[in-house]
């Protein structure tokens, strides 16, 4: 009874808007007086700081600073004018420049929320202007951004990694593929699209302007193989990887491209600081709720629970799908990582699931969650920038949202997708 009533506390504060990492924090210190006295509070503050401080959590707010350096620094426009000159001559080709700079920006931001807010903000207004719906400009914005946490690096990954103790550059790994199909799949949806309404030619295809927008970006190309190939290679973590991103971005930004003054790296320090923030405040939250849990054994009494009902673990990731996907209809991606997780991962370790491959298949239920009201924080980030209304964007987003759920569905029943290149470089 003790899950449900904290459950339902959880959801009537988050309800009456009372930040989660407050919400997460509030309900844990209840439930420690209420089993343990109060003085079972002394010990708080130092489970919050113990939670915090895990050595790979300090990636979070490198990854993020990296990607809003370089977005200081006119990366987002010299990745548009590259990926127009790839796409744009393809029908729809503006839906497809968008679906392809999240894909490349994915790989510097691991944000969602970064990328829609970097990427709408230029393309949105200029697919309305080329004459495509409101509506389906927020949704291909929406949904391509949504690989960002599915292609490393990703803040979604690197928090799983830390609350179910596996190996984030394995896990970054095991995004690739899936972060390939995805890309793809909406390449093709956004050019089914584009055929049946009959949206514009962005412009003719011409090596000249290919060759000069590649040139134009060519060192922002270096930024992801800075950070992917020295993790990916064994030289460095991916702590110690986001630390040399932020320094990557602090010479193309100040020194090659020499548009990045000090006010844009107060801004971007600035903004950096809030969303860590946000963050930490949930792990330090979390970890104090999830010390309570252990020591109550409720994830082994759930373990126990639904391993009495089957011990299949493709059974068992189908009931744990629909959990995340219902989570994620009201929980923010790293609340529902954080609380969650550590509750599951018992009962994962129990049936025989791959920590890396659950790990996947978590992230794109979050990533699916992202896209769902009520809370959908990227759909709703997309439909301001859009000035669109949030039910309308979400009916033309089905289908990329059943995108979504098709590529989570290959993910979770053929393993080979995501682990053949663990499988192959790291087992």
């Amino acid at each position: 009874m003790t899950p449900f009533l904290m459950f339902t506390g959880l959801i009537a504060l988050i309800l009456i808007n009372v930040p989660i990492g407050i919400s997460l924090g509030v309900v844990a210190m209840i439930a420690m007086v209420f089993h343990g006295g109060m003085d079972s509070l002394l010990s708080a503050a130092i489970t919050m700081f113990t939670g915090a401080t895990s050595f790979p959590l300090l990636s979070i707010p490198l990854f993020i600073l990296a990607g809003a350096i370089m977005n200081s620094s006119s990366l987002s426009r010299r990745l548009i004018a590259f990926a127009s000159a790839c796409f744009g001559f393809v029908k729809g080709g503006l839906a497809m420049v968008n679906i392809g700079t999240s894909l490349f920006f994915a790989e510097i931001s691991g944000s969602a929320v970064a990328d829609v807010a970097a990427m709408g903000s230029i393309l949105i207004p200029a697919m309305k202007k080329k004459g495509y719906p409101k509506e389906f400009a927020a949704a291909v914005t929406s949904s391509s951004a949504t690989l960002a946490i599915i292609i490393p690096p990703s803040i979604p990954m690197i928090l799983y990694a830390v609350m179910a103790e596996a190996s984030v550059v394995q896990i970054f790994v095991a995004g690739i593929v899936p972060g390939i199909l995805g890309g793809g799949g909406m390449m093709a949806l956004a050019y089914w699209y584009a055929k049946r309404y009959n949206y514009p030619v962005e412009e003719v295809f011409s090596w000249a302007k290919f060759r000069s927008t590649f040139k134009d970006a060519a060192w922002a190309f270096l930024l992801p193989m800075i950070i992917l190939g020295g993790i990916f290679g064994g030289v460095v973590t991916a702590t110690e990887g986001a630390a040399l991103a932020v320094l990557a971005a602090l010479f193309i930004g100040g020194v090659i491209y020499r548009e990045l003054n000090f006010k844009h790296l107060y801004d971007s320090m600035l903004e950096g600081g809030i969303q860590t923030a946000v963050v930490m405040l949930l792990v330090a939250a979390s970890a104090l709720l999830g010390h309570l849990l252990t020591e109550q054994q409720i994830p082994q009494e759930l373990a126990a629970w639904i391993s009495s009902l089957t011990s299949n673990k493709y059974a068992v990731l189908a009931i744990l799908n629909v959990f995340f996907l219902f989570a994620g209809l009201f929980l923010h991606s790293a609340a529902a990582i954080i609380l969650i997780v550590p509750i599951v991962m018992p009962l994962v370790l129990a049936v025989g699931i791959d920590p890396v491959h659950f790990g996947l298949i978590v992230t794109l239920n979050m990533g699916i969650g992202q896209q769902t009201p009520p809370v959908a924080s990227v759909l709703m980030t997309a439909c301001s920038i859009a000035k669109a209304d949030m039910w309308k964007v979400t009916r033309v987003n089905l289908p990329f949202i059943g995108l979504l759920v098709v590529l989570l569905l290959m993910v979770t029943y053929i393993p080979a997708i995501p682990m053949f290149l663990v499988e192959y470089f790291y087992r």
